[in-house]
């Protein structure tokens, strides 16, 4: 197998009461997974909420794969899940409770340094 060479961050801020923008960075997530390019998902502000527990379930956008599904294929295929720490400290969320296996909190330094270590970073 030969090392990934191009690095895409996409960076998640809009939660379940969006869903189509909830839904299109998954879908550029597992697109890119499916062309050996390296994603990670971050997640900041709403965003956070995506990764609670039951949710991805609950969330459908027209016109795309359900969020559970899209999720699913991203975690199997390798996926990261980076989720800002003070956003999930201002909802009150115990991230221990409440998130789907395989979520680590970071905080800006961590971000930071992903995005600049990235081939593009996009924003939803």
């Amino acid at each position: 197998m030969t090392e990934k060479t191009e690095k895409l961050i996409l960076m998640c801020t809009h939660g379940p009461e969006d869903p189509e923008r909830a839904t299109i960075p998954f879908v550029m997530a597992t697109a890119a997974q499916a062309s050996d390019v390296e994603v990670v998902l971050g997640f900041q502000a709403n965003g956070v909420m995506l990764i609670r527990e039951g949710i991805a379930q609950h969330v459908f956008a027209a016109g795309f794969p359900p969020l559970k599904e899209l999720l699913d294929i991203y975690l199997e295929s390798g996926g990261k899940l980076l989720v800002c720490g003070p956003c999930v400290k201002s909802r009150q969320i115990d991230p221990e409770k409440e998130f789907i296996k395989g979520a680590v909190i970071v905080n800006a330094a961590t971000f930071v340094k992903e995005c600049a270590e990235a081939t593009n970073v996009l924003v939803y």
